[in-house]
C-alpha cells in the first residue's frame, strides 16, 4: 500500500513538471518583447517663465531741512520724521526714491555770509531714512553755504546713513563716478550737475566739490553719460538750473536736457526754480524741467508751497509709464499728496 501511494506521488510530480515545461516552451522571453528604446520617460512640465520685473521709481524736488522747516518741527515735538509723516508710507512703497538735497547735513564749517545759507542738523538724517530716500543730488547753489568743511562732512554722514549721493564727491573721480542702484538685476544709474557756483566749485583731484555745468562744457556731459551708460540699464541725469519762480525752462535747461537724452540718458530731472515746470517727452527720453519744492519753507505763494513727484514705471528694463503727481505743503511744511 505504501509502495502504491509512493508511485502515485511520483506520477503526479512528473505530470506537473511536464506541464510546466510545455507551457514554458509556448512563450519566448527574448529582449525583443520589450525593447529598451520603447520605454518612455516621465515628462516633467517645463517651468513657466517668470514675468518681467516691474519697478517704480520716484523723483522729488528740493529738500531743505533748516530755517522754517526746523522751527515748525521743533514746535511739534522735535521729531525729524515730522516733515515726512504724511507721505512716507507712499514713498516707501517705491523701489527707489531720489531728491535734491538743498541743505547740507552737518555741524561743521561756518556761514559764508548769505542770508539764504542752509545747514541742517545732523539729526535730520533720521527723516530722510524714515522717508526711504535712496539717492540725493548734492550739487546746487547751496552746496558751500557753510564752506567745503560742511559739504565734505555731509557726504560722510550721508554715506554712513546708506543714502547715496551724486553730483559731488571728496574728489573729481568720485564726483564723476555714476551712482548705480541694482534693483533685482535692473541697474539704475545717476549723474547730477549744477549750473551754479562756477568752475571754482568743481571738485578736483585733491579737493571735494561738485560737478559744475554750463553751456561751455556740454562736451563733458556727453563723455560722462556715455561712460555711465555702459554701467546702467536706465540712466538718470539731474540738473540744478533755471530761474527761480519761473514756470518755464530757460534755453540752457532745454539745451542741457536734450543733449543729455541725445547722449544716452533716459530721464533728466530738474531742480532749482522752486516751482514746477513742464514735463517733456524728447525722442526716447523724458525731461522734467523742475519738480519744484518737496520740503521747503517758502510760504509766500501757492506755487512755492507745492511741487511734483515724477513717478516712473519700469518693465523689463524699459520705461513704460511716466506720471507727474502733485505734492503740497501744509502750514507746518509737511509734504503730502493732495
Amino acid at each position: 500500500m505504501k509502495r502504491f501511494l509512493f508511485l502515485i506521488v511520483v506520477l503526479c510530480a512528473m505530470t506537473a513538471i511536464a506541464a510546466v515545461l510545455f507551457f514554458a516552451s509556448s512563450f519566448s522571453f527574448s529582449s525583443a518583447t520589450l525593447p529598451i528604446g520603447d520605454i518612455q520617460p516621465i515628462q516633467t512640465p517645463a517651468p513657466s517663465p517668470s514675468p518681467p520685473a516691474r519697478f517704480t521709481l520716484l523723483f522729488a524736488g528740493d529738500i531743505m531741512l533748516d530755517r522754517g522747516v526746523e522751527y515748525k518741527l521743533k514746535q511739534n515735538g522735535a521729531d525729524w520724521k515730522f516733515p515726512f509723516l504724511l507721505i512716507a508710507d507712499e514713498l516707501r512703497k517705491a523701489d527707489m526714491v531720489f531728491a535734491n538735497l538743498e541743505s547740507q547735513i552737518s555741524d561743521k564749517g561756518y556761514n559764508v555770509g548769505s542770508i539764504y545759507s542752509f545747514r541742517a542738523d545732523p539729526a535730520s538724517l533720521e527723516g530722510l531714512v524714515f522717508a526711504g530716500i535712496d539717492v540725493v543730488s548734492v550739487t546746487n547753489n547751496h552746496s558751500f553755504d557753510y564752506t567745503k568743511a560742511a559739504f565734505s562732512d555731509s557726504l560722510l554722514r550721508l554715506q554712513a546713513a546708506d543714502i547715496a549721493y551724486t553730483g559731488g564727491g571728496q574728489n573729481i573721480a568720485e564726483a564723476r563716478e555714476p551712482v548705480i542702484k541694482d534693483i533685482q538685476g535692473t541697474r539704475i544709474g545717476f549723474l547730477a550737475y549744477s549750473s551754479f557756483g562756477g568752475a571754482s566749485w568743481q571738485a578736483t583731484q585733491n579737493q571735494s566739490g561738485i560737478l559744475f555745468m554750463d553751456e561751455n562744457n556740454l562736451d563733458q556731459l556727453q563723455i560722462d553719460i556715455q561712460r555711465a551708460k555702459q554701467k546702467a540699464d536706465i540712466l538718470v541725469v539731474s540738473i540744478h538750473a533755471g530761474n527761480e519762480y519761473q514756470k518755464y525752462p530757460t534755453a540752457f535747461q532745454q539745451e542741457f536736457g536734450r543733449k543729455a537724452i541725445d547722449a544716452g540718458a533716459d530721464l533728466v530731472i530738474g531742480h532749482h526754480p522752486h516751482v514746477t515746470q513742464p514735463l517733456e517727452q524728447y525722442k526716447n527720453g523724458w525731461i522734467a524741467y523742475s519738480l519744484g519744492n518737496f520740503i521747503f519753507d517758502q510760504a509766500f505763494s501757492a506755487e512755492t508751497m507745492q511741487g511734483a513727484i515724477l513717478q516712473v514705471t519700469l518693465l523689463d528694463k524699459q520705461i513704460t509709464q511716466v506720471e507727474l503727481r502733485q505734492t503740497k505743503l501744509n502750514e507746518n511744511y509737511q509734504v503730502y499728496f493732495p
